[in-house]
């Protein structure tokens, strides 16, 4: 269910795993309830969220204080937040900026349209790992529902394995090959940086992956990204 990648007296960072939701669900324990009993602290709260399909780092605050803060890092856009993600499609753009506002589409999804009134804004850059696969780098600068599996579908490489943007393919994928990878945030004058690869997945654990996501050389903080 969770890794524990960081525990101090503020805040709590894991890896969560893929396909464990971050609140009660059909579960009997939801993952945030799951770790208030295992850390013994009922007051631990997560200051973002991950869908359910993602796996990777997670934020969680252990007292009222560093919630406040933490949430307000997150509302002024302050943490840098990047994603792993894999694509069988080939993207309109291999690398850049994805923008535009977000509306609610059917079945639960949503779609991404051409005004930007208030934008969904992603900064991304892609690499090739073999021959019709494809890694990308995203790097979410607002915090929209979906907006990464969004962002994906609108260039035209769907996240594999994604149950809502991703068409049905056999066999199918074992997870949505989304990974939250890296986190950067301030917290009481201090910065912390953490870099997690991901852990669960074929894709994510075979060696050509592993190859390609050496030459990013786990500092995704460095890169000289798409201009906004």
């Amino acid at each position: 269910m969770y890794r524990i990648i960081e525990a101090n007296e503020d805040f709590v960072l894991i890896d969560k795993a893929a396909g464990v939701s971050v609140h009660k669900d059909q579960a009997d324990t939801g993952l945030v309830m799951q770790l208030q009993q295992d850390l013994d602290n009922p007051g631990l709260s997560p200051v973002h969220r991950l869908d359910k399909v993602t796996s990777g780092l997670m934020l969680l605050a252990c007292h009222p204080q560093s919630a406040s803060e933490l949430s307000a890092a997150f509302r002024e856009r302050t943490v840098e937040k990047y994603y792993l993600a894999i694509s069988d499609r080939k993207p309109r753009k291999k690398q850049g900026l994805i923008q535009g506002d977000m509306e609610k589409a059917r079945r639960g999804s949503w779609k991404l349209l051409k005004t930007r009134h208030n934008p969904a804004v992603t900064q991304f850059f892609s690499y090739s790992v073999s021959p019709g696969r494809r890694l990308f780098l995203l790097r979410p600068r607002t915090g929209k529902t979906h907006q990464l599996r969004v962002a994906m579908k609108s260039i035209g490489a769907p996240i594999i394995g994604d149950p809502l943007y991703h068409e049905a393919v056999t066999p199918e994928p074992e997870r949505t090959f989304l990974h939250a990878w890296a986190l950067s945030f301030t917290l009481n004058g201090r910065r912390w940086c953490f870099v997690c690869p991901p852990r669960q997945g074929d894709l994510f654990i075979e060696a050509a992956f592993g190859n390609t996501l050496e030459t990013l050389a786990d500092d995704p903080f460095s890169l000289n990204w798409p201009a906004l």
